[in-house]
């Protein structure tokens, strides 16, 4: 394992008993419990290691929310944001119907609940714990993603000095945190970036946002496959903050998020007892597995025992089902089930508890499978392929049934990620020439039978590969990512005139010029501040995702 992945095997968990864990036996220290009734009080900054450079990016009111200070001392200039934070929507509500919003805010200020909480009795209390406790669990709880594609998106900012000091530094796709304070990028040079959210981005003033610098750096020994974050990943709770990687030749690491360190390992081991590399990656939904694609072989994890210990579940059996290397994985929304996809060209559904077979698409796809998603209400996945020209989107109560194909441009190998809004109804992609495409879903017919769907808008994000697209969990906010690997051009023989010579640098030049290796964010919503009322709710969401219950 190179020393360049964080220390290989020996990175692990801090001070595990790494010699044992080569043995196969448990390790002495397992990654720390995802839940917060078990972790006990949480720890202060001052009392923990010194901070890293994610954490000293957050913004002071962050800090104090971490603190436990109250939603009133870091917002006093904003009375009716520190009203949204304080209440859930209904109680909200209610409480502007009872009393003068300008007493209502004058009652929070001093730490009242307001006159709806005292009319209210246990079921307002009830009502506002249910709404705090839906808060914890996710930073867009009864936020709406104002997404407006009414025009084409308006660049805010990007990443492009850091990807030019490395030849051929193209980026291989984009992934928000899924508390959409931070984004993760992969890259030619095998080195995981995380950038922080630009601040400038909540006052909408866009003209001083600088170019974006990532705070942190995760260099892997070779090739990366594949990427993923925690799904329960919360900047509040730094136990959450990881994500996991895999690489050519080397075992699957879960990375620190907030200091860029390997916090644990694990190794799959082949019938041979050789250490194979995971093809891909993916968190189950409750965070408590990993999930890891090998050929024909899916092999999960649990989250809290790093090792080798896992559970095996081929996808042949008898000379039956899904073939090939499993190069993406989608979880159902709503069900326990989960979608494999291969390089074999097909789809397989199969049972959370066990693995079993419960479906397995048709072959439709030109080449292999490459990204998968499922709709919001589970009844509909989408795949599609490299070196394939369309999108398919399945109904999964009618297994094989294609309802629609979405076209792109994918001429290569490369993976080309897409991506759904968190309400379902458009559906963002790249193509190789650069181009972004999105699809309203909603209007496609319920009955069609494989109908092509018009894309909504198209728009021109990158002058290379748009390899990757990633919608902000709440925001409207897009994240692209450019490049791909250049092939020079066929050059003439050496004995060429120098007029030849002349000419072939002239092609070089333009080869050159084509490349684009670059993130960039782009809004998608309103090109003018909002009312205050939904600006502020907007903002206190974005600034303190998952506010734990006070």
């Amino acid at each position: 394992m190179s020393d360049s992945a964080g220390g290989g095997e020996s990175g692990g968990v801090a001070a595990a008993g790494q010699d044992s864990e080569a043995d196969g036996e448990p390790p002495q220290q397992a990654l720390p419990s995802l839940c917060p009734s078990e972790r006990g009080p949480a720890e202060t900054p001052e009392d923990g290691p010194p901070p890293s450079a994610k954490r000293s990016r957050r913004s002071e009111e962050e800090q104090g929310l971490r603190d436990g200070v109250t939603a009133q001392e870091h917002t006093a200039a904003s009375p009716q944001r520190t009203a949204e934070l304080q209440l859930p929507e209904g109680a909200d509500q209610r409480a502007e119907e009872a009393a003068d919003p300008e007493d209502l805010a004058e009652c929070r200020q001093n730490g009242d609940r307001g006159p709806a909480a005292a009319a209210g009795g246990e079921e307002a209390r009830a009502e506002e714990e249910r709404g705090d406790e839906e808060a914890a669990d996710s930073p867009a709880a009864g936020q709406h993603l104002d997404l407006d594609f009414s025009q084409n998106p308006s660049m805010l900012t990007g990443s492009w000095t850091e990807y030019s000091s490395f030849p051929e530094n193209y980026l291989k796709g984009c992934k928000w945190a899924p508390d959409g304070s931070c984004i993760l990028t992969n890259s030619a040079d095998n080195v995981l970036r995380v950038y922080n959210l630009p601040p400038e981005i909540y006052s909408y003033s866009w003209d001083s946002i600088p170019e974006m610098s990532p705070v942190l750096r995760m260099a892997e020994g070779d090739t990366v496959y594949d990427y993923c974050w925690f799904p329960k990943m919360n900047s509040l709770e730094p136990d959450t903050c990881f994500l996991a990687s895999s690489s050519r030749d080397n075992p699957v690491h879960v990375w620190d998020a907030f200091y860029g360190k390997v916090r644990a390992s694990f190794r799959p081991y082949n019938h041979l007892d050789e250490l194979t590399a995971a093809h891909s990656l993916r968190f189950s939904p409750d965070g408590e597995q990993l999930y890891c694609g090998f050929d024909k072989m899916v092999r999960v994890f649990c989250t809290e025992r790093p090792g080798r210990d896992c559970e095996e579940r081929p996808t042949v059996v008898k000379k039956q089902g899904q073939s090939g290397i499993i190069s993406c994985f989608a979880f159902s929304p709503c069900q326990s089930v989960y979608a494999c996809g291969s390089y074999s060209r097909c789809a397989g559904l199969y049972s959370c508890q066990d693995g079993a077979l419960l479906a397995l698409l048709p072959t439709r796809h030109h080449g292999g499978l490459t990204h998968l998603l499922f709709s919001p209400d589970g009844n509909y996945l989408y795949t599609g392929g490299r070196k394939d020209p369309e999108i398919l989107c399945w109904d999964l109560r009618d297994p094989g049934k294609v309802v629609f194909s979405l076209k792109r441009n994918v001429a290569t190998n490369q993976r080309i990620y897409f991506d759904l809004d968190p309400s379902g109804r458009y559906l963002l992609s790249g193509d190789t020439g650069g181009v972004v495409s999105v699809w309203d879903t909603h209007t496609a017919p319920p009955d069609g039978n494989e109908e092509l769907l018009q894309p909504q808008i198209r728009f021109q994000a990158h002058w290379d590969c748009t390899n990757g697209i990633s919608v902000h969990p709440f925001m409207p906010i897009l994240a692209t990512s450019s490049g791909q690997r250049q092939f020079p051009w066929p050059t003439d023989s050496e004995g060429d005139s120098a007029s030849d010579t002349e000419g072939g640098g002239g092609v070089a030049l333009q080869q050159e010029i084509r490349q684009d290796n670059a993130l960039t964010l782009w809004w998608a919503g309103p090109l003018s501040p909002p009312a205050e009322e939904s600006r502020d709710q907007n903002t206190a969401a974005a600034e303190a995702p998952g506010v734990p219950s006070v």
